[in-house]
């Protein structure tokens, strides 16, 4: 059994808007350097969607790092961020404008989760 990832690409920044944008063009020039085309819509939006979370949530400052790794072929994208309050899914109005990127994150994820600093 391979205990280590065959493949990984980290990212660390702070998640301002611009840098959102960049990140997320990294990580579909990474997903498509690996032949994984079929994944960088999905990966790129759930990157988006997590890094506007931190941009907008995270305390006390905005850095994280991003990381993707591919274990056989199973491709792992993660946002770890400084905050130590654990993310919710909230319910969001029907005419809200914002508040639906963990839900978008757990509908088209085979899985997912969150885990406190440190674990």
């Amino acid at each position: 059994m391979i205990s280590e990832p065959s493949r990984h690409c980290t990212v660390e920044l702070q998640a301002l808007p611009a840098r959102i944008g960049q990140v997320r063009r990294i990580i579909s020039a990474q997903l498509r350097y690996w032949h994984l085309d079929p994944l960088i819509d999905q990966a790129a939006l759930g990157v988006t969607e997590l890094l506007t979370n931190v941009h907008r949530h995270a305390q006390p400052d905005k850095s994280c790092t991003v990381d993707i790794e591919l274990l056989l072929d199973r491709l792992t994208v993660s946002v770890h961020d400084h905050d130590p309050r654990l993310p919710t899914v909230n319910e969001a109005d029907s005419f809200a404008t914002s508040g639906r990127g963990l839900a978008l994150i757990a509908a088209f994820s085979e899985s997912w989760g969150v885990r406190p600093i440190g674990s």
